[in-house]
């Protein structure tokens, strides 16, 4: 309830950090993740052609179907695929809802350096997250992010995971609840820890839950 919202025709975004007209000077980044966007779109509705330059852009869908179109073409991105978009120099692209409603999770990261003379590339995957863990679906080399991992752990209820110790972890609750944890109160839906330190860090799902976890080794 914390997070920022911006509601459009068709789209409500729950804002993690500051983004667009919503600014808080104690939540511009955590490391170099500088966005991370939960979106409800409604079908149809969505974001036309926009650009982005020296961002990488790590999409999730939670439910639903996404289409996304940029200068190579149109692709339909499913709930359960992930997607990595490095901008680079630059690239536009188009997010719309494709035949009801969809809703992902979108990170934006700070890439190492500039990218000016980079080509701009996206890539989607389908990562198997069977096994009741903690999934490495990205990392460094993928996201061109140094030091930087990317975990999804899909949940059945009642499963204590324990999250890599890292300089920084992000975890986001993006479905479910957690009922324990060994650093703070229960978490539901939408809710995330913001951990600096490399101490133990475990988590216990009270229904079946799916959490997006950032680490950052710096």
């Amino acid at each position: 309830m914390d997070r920022f919202l911006t509601r459009e025709s068709g789209r409500r975004t729950c804002h993690s950090f500051s983004f667009g007209r919503h600014y808080d000077p104690e939540r511009v980044s955590f490391g170099p993740l500088v966005a991370l966007n939960d979106d409800l779109l409604g079908s149809g509705a969505g974001y036309d052609a926009h650009q982005h330059r020296d961002v990488v852009l790590v999409t999730w869908v939670v439910s639903g179907v996404l289409a996304h179109e940029d200068d190579t073409g149109r692709a339909l991105q499913s709930a359960g695929q992930l997607a990595v978009t490095r901008a680079a120099g630059g690239i536009t692209h188009s997010e719309h809802a494709a035949g009801g409603v969809v809703r992902f999770v979108q990170a934006w990261l700070r890439p190492d350096g500039s990218s000016d003379t980079d080509e701009p590339n996206r890539r989607t995957s389908t990562p198997d997250l069977g096994g009741d863990d903690l999934v490495v679906v990205a990392g460094a080399d993928d996201l061109g992010v140094a030091g930087a991992t990317y975990r999804i752990g899909d949940l059945a209820a009642g499963v204590t995971v324990t999250v890599p110790p890292a300089a920084k972890r992000y975890v986001f609750v993006a479905t479910g609840a957690l009922v324990r944890s060994s650093l703070a109160e229960p978490l539901s839906a939408g809710d995330a820890f913001e951990v600096t330190g490399d101490h133990d860090l475990t988590v216990t799902t009270g229904v079946p839950s799916q959490l997006l976890v950032w680490s950052f080794d710096d």
